[in-house]
Parts: C-alpha cells; sequence; structure tokens
C-alpha cells in the first residue's frame, strides 16, 4: 500500500519535513523536490546530470554512517563517515549532532573541497569537516574517511600508545602496528597536520586522548579498517591482560600482508 504520511523519495515522515505534497502514486517532500530542482537546473546549465554520482554518494555514506551505530563504533551522535566524489570536487558527510537512526539521504551534507562550503539550506556539516578536508587534500590517493571514538582502540589513543603488530590479522590489513598520535587540540589544521606527520602505510590511526581516523580507497575499505582496527584492540587489550604479547616482525608481517592483499578472495 503507498503510504501517503511518508516521503517516497527519502523516507521522511510528515513530521520531519517542512511539507509533504501528496499525489495519486504517493508522498514526496519538499526538501526532495528542491533536490531535484537544483539537479535539473545544473542539467540545463552545464548540459551534464549529476543525479546519479550524487544520489549514490549520498546513499553510500549514509548507511555507512549508519554502520558505525549498528557495529557499535559510536555511540549518541559521535563520529563520522565522509567520501569524496570522483573528480575531488565535494566531499559528503555526516550532518552535526544528528541521532544516526534518522539520520536519511537527503540529510547527507556536500561541501566543496576547496573552500569547505555547504549549499544554502543544508544542514550544519559534522565540525570534523575540516579534518576530513585535510586529509582529502594532503593523501591523493584515499576518497572515504572514517571518524569513531571506539572503545579498545580510543582506550589505546588514551594512552598515547599505538595498537602493537601482534597479530596477523593486523598485517593482513594494516601491515604493521596502528600508530598513534600525541594530543593535539582541535584548533585550525593541528588534528590533520598531526594524522599526516604520523601516520605509517596503515590506513589506520589513533589520535592521542581522542579516537580513531580510517581511510580507504571506497567507503567499503575505510569502514572495514574501523571495524578491524576495533576488533584487533579489543584482543591486544585481552591478551595484555594475559600476559606479555609478542609482536610479529616485520618480515613476516609482509608475509601476511602480501597474501591478504594480492591473493586473498575472489
Amino acid at each position: 500500500m503507498t503510504r501517503r504520511d511518508q516521503c517516497s523519495l527519502c523516507g521522511k515522515d510528515k513530521e520531519r519535513v517542512p511539507k509533504l505534497i501528496v499525489g495519486l502514486q504517493g508522498a514526496v517532500c519538499s526538501d526532495c523536490i528542491d533536490l531535484c530542482q537544483d539537479i535539473l537546473q545544473h542539467e540545463q546549465e552545464t548540459g551534464q546530470s549529476p543525479a546519479l554520482a550524487d544520489a549514490t554518494l549520498r546513499g553510500l555514506v549514509c548507511e555507512a554512517n549508519r554502520l558505525l551505530l549498528s557495529r557499535g563504533l559510536v555511540t549518541a551522535q559521535s563520529g563520522n563517515v565522509s567520501a569524496l566524489d570522483d573528480v575531488r570536487e565535494f566531499v559528503y558527510i555526516k550532518p552535526s549532532g544528528i541521532n544516526y537512526e534518522l539520520l536519511n539521504l537527503t540529510d547527507i551534507v556536500r561541501a566543496s573541497l576547496a573552500d569547505g562550503t555547504v549549499p544554502t539550506g543544508s544542514l550544519k556539516p559534522s565540525v570534523d569537516l575540516p579534518h576530513h578536508l585535510y586529509l582529502y587534500r594532503n593523501i591523493p590517493d584515499i576518497f572515504a574517511i572514517v571518524h569513531t571514538h571506539s572503545t579498545y582502540a580510543t582506550a589505546f589513543a588514551a594512552c598515547l600508545k599505538p595498537i602493537p603488530l601482534v597479530l596477523t590479522a593486523m598485517a593482513d590489513v594494516f601491515g604493521g602496528e596502528v600508530p598513534c598520535t600525541p594530543y593535539v587540540d582541535n584548533e585550525g589544521e593541528h588534528i590533520g597536520e598531526a594524522i599526516l606527520k604520523h601516520k605509517t602505510d596503515a590506513p589506520a590511526i589513533l589520535l592521542g586522548n581522542h579516537g580513531v581516523f580510517t581511510w580507504g580507497k571506497t567507503v567499503k575499505d575505510a569502514l572495514k579498517a574501523a571495524v578491524v582496527v576495533e576488533d584487533v584492540a579489543k584482543t591486544v587489550a585481552v591478551a595484555m591482560g594475559i600476559g606479555k604479547v609478542v609482536e610479529l616482525s616485520p618480515g613476516e608481517a609482509a608475509k601476511w600482508f602480501d597474501r591478504y592483499q594480492n591473493r586473498y578472495g575472489q
């Protein structure tokens, strides 16, 4: 049965939108109508339609942010996922202070990579947007970033300690330890600069006294890195409570990394 109290495009009910227009085939909210008008105007002005790429990235970022909550990597409104478009023009990121359960595709904020500006009328982007922008501008082969405060990984960050390379699963995904930056404040580019200074070839880093940043060429890659960081941090923390952990040598780590990255999977 067609619902008349919910937008058929974004899924928001009538209490959460400025206006809901009901027709014979269902209902559409004014936010989605405005988005469609913007797309049509762009197409008329440029001869190109950004609809597919825009909707795809919004959908990927929205779903990835929801997965942060379902995977237990965030609580309340903390954390965020962003993605960069293929032409490195726009960044799509979670809005600030929005509950994950209420997040919809049209809530995702699009910001200019060049200067961070967002369209008039858009929700406010995550306060972590400047850090995402800095990393995209300075690590040219990444197109997605995840930031969490996941419990076990952040416990290592609270101690200003890296997660040592003591598991083959870490060698598989990261090729080495997960490094940790010293504490830095949130002013200016300090967080981005610290990550750039202390990162290794691993697609993950702990931010001292703060949390976790991971990245990748796709949203799926960045999200996987965030999940694995928390999983190995938990195992290593438990192991440290049992006894002294034994680190893998760089040579042994390279074997596992090569097999996983070049021969594992279909």
